[in-house]
């Protein structure tokens, strides 16, 4: 399961709301890169994959692929938006490592 905290949800839905086109939801998945190993990356989907896990939360749509499912069970994410950052910040219970910005893991 994902979480997303309200500053997440509310980034979220006010990113959303700015998008011309309709979408299936929010991808969230696992990719090779970063300092530590794994990054998170977020994409918007025009279409929903057939093996995608779908998470409905507060209105919110995420898709997880299957690869990336397992490293993300449990995931938080929260939005900071604050004068030295903006943006994403994930607290993985599956990480062994991660960078000291939060954007990228080792599991």
């Amino acid at each position: 399961m994902i979480t997303l905290t309200p500053a997440a949800d509310k980034a979220i839905k006010r990113f959303l709301r700015g998008v011309e086109n309709p979408v299936a939801g929010l991808r969230i998945f696992v990719s090779g890169g970063g300092c530590a190993g794994l990054q998170y990356s977020l994409r918007l989907e025009q279409e929903k994959a057939e093996d995608d896990y779908e998470f409905d939360l507060a209105g919110t749509t995420l898709l997880v692929d299957p690869m990336s499912r397992p490293m993300l069970d449990g995931l938080t994410v929260d939005f900071i938006d604050s004068l030295t950052q903006t943006g994403f910040k994930f607290s993985n219970p599956n990480a062994t490592a991660s960078c000291a910005c939060g954007q990228s893991f080792s599991a």
